[in-house]
């Protein structure tokens, strides 16, 4: 069977199960998204290794390898859309009026995570290096699965989730400086953090990250609305949304590329100026129909996928004590920074779970720390794991932690 036929098959198997998975999920009080990662950890290499079966293997072993990219690739397209929606129904005033809270939820779950989880492991015999580059994978926040599940139960809107998706754009900013500074001293030992080199290059990438942000929004406020108006006068089909499409991709585009931040945060920046304009909610109602019915469900089961506990060997004890940590940590950190900012208990723990998710921002700077051999694979599978388990216990203690609402399948 060619690569592209056995596409078409386990495309079909990954959305059938997957709206299956989320309904199954909503019958037992559960936010689908749950029950849609669990199904990508069932099928997985942890357990059926749906990939490995025989019906999708071949005889060419660069055409073998090619498959799951080609399911990872259509899982990152899911996960940019599932932002973009998530800018779409951000309450922009919300978020101003929540910044300071959101800065001080940020800042701690940064700190605290890195703090801890360096210690940690330095105490368990890691280099420094690998101490680090651990420490900075538990400050990720992966702000998608907790938007999808804000918006399952009608709380996105509510202050605590303009101040999770608020605090998560910061985070993503603080956690790109931490990578880069780790990196930078991981593969260049000798510039140290007080020589010339190193001060210049991170007031360059301060200089390029703002500069990301202080241009996208100046082009949103001034050309989103004539561009999409240009659009409407198009005869042809979709024209509005296929011009918000170009949008949010160059966004996603520009801020890996130019702004040094995550690609997710870029689509995230351009649904929310997409707000300012009048065909907001147009473009909302086709990006849903175009997200949900293919590329969000590749993307929630694509996590369980990736994930292969069967590579832990002997650093379970590591391993659990990571996970717990990747979690008080976050909560307690982003908790400490939201009282600090007049958040009560309740709301400041509605904050911290919604933090606590790590899903492709860990595994992406877990990813890049295996490529330059900066951790070894032992210690990349614990992080996903870990990862994983951040992943599927938020949208489960989100559920728990805010008022019961009806749960949207999506």
């Amino acid at each position: 069977m060619n690569t592209l036929l056995q596409l078409f098959l386990v495309l079909s198997i990954i959305v059938a199960v997957a709206k299956i998975a989320g309904h199954l999920s909503t019958k037992i009080g559960q936010p689908p998204v749950f029950g849609k990662i669990l199904a990508g950890l069932i099928l997985g290499p942890s357990l059926l290794n749906m990939l490995g079966w025989p019906v999708f293997r071949s005889s060419q072993a660069e055409t073998a390898l090619l498959l799951p990219e080609l399911v990872h690739y259509l899982a990152e397209i899911g996960v940019i859309l599932l932002m973009f929606i998530a800018g779409l129904e951000t309450d922009i005033k919300g978020i101003i009026k929540v910044g300071n809270n959101a800065f001080w939820a940020a800042a701690g779950g940064v700190i605290l995570p890195m703090g801890i989880g360096t210690w940690f492991s330095r105490s368990m015999g890691f280099s420094l290096n690998e101490s680090l580059f651990i420490g900075t994978i538990l400050t990720a926040t992966s702000v998608s699965i907790t938007a999808q599940t804000l918006m399952e139960i009608g709380a996105l809107k509510s202050k605590e989730g303009s101040t999770i998706l608020g605090a998560a754009v910061i985070d993503d900013v603080m956690g790109i400086i931490a990578l880069s500074l780790v990196v930078a001293f991981s593969l260049n030992p000798a510039s140290g953090p007080s020589s010339q080199s190193g001060f210049s290059s991170i007031g360059l990438l301060l200089v390029r990250i703002a500069a990301f942000f202080a241009v996208s929004v100046i082009m949103g406020i001034k050309f989103f609305e004539p561009i999409l108006k240009y659009a409407e006068k198009l005869s042809t089909t979709k024209a509005v949304f296929a011009a918000a499409l170009v949008v949010c991709f160059i966004y996603a585009w520009a801020a890996e590329y130019f702004g040094k931040v995550a690609a997710i945060t870029g689509s995230y920046m351009a649904g929310v100026l997409f707000t300012r304009t009048s065909f907001f909610k147009k473009i909302g109602e086709s990006a849903k129909t175009f997200a949900y019915s293919f590329f969000v469900p590749i993307f929630l089961l694509d996590i369980g996928l990736r994930a292969n506990a069967r590579e832990l060997g002997g650093n379970i004890t590591f391993t659990v004590i990571i996970i717990a940590i990747a979690v008080l940590a976050k909560v307690g950190g982003c908790l400490l920074g939201s009282l600090a900012t007049g958040f009560n208990m309740k709301e400041s723990v509605r904050v911290g779970i919604g933090m606590i998710s790590r899903g492709e921002v860990g595994l992406i700077v877990a990813s890049y720390g295996l490529t330059h051999a900066i951790i070894k694979r032992d210690i990349f599978s614990a992080m996903v794991l870990m990862v994983l388990v951040t992943t599927l216990i938020t949208p489960v203690l989100l559920r728990f932690v805010f008022p019961k609402k009806h749960l949207i399948e999506t």
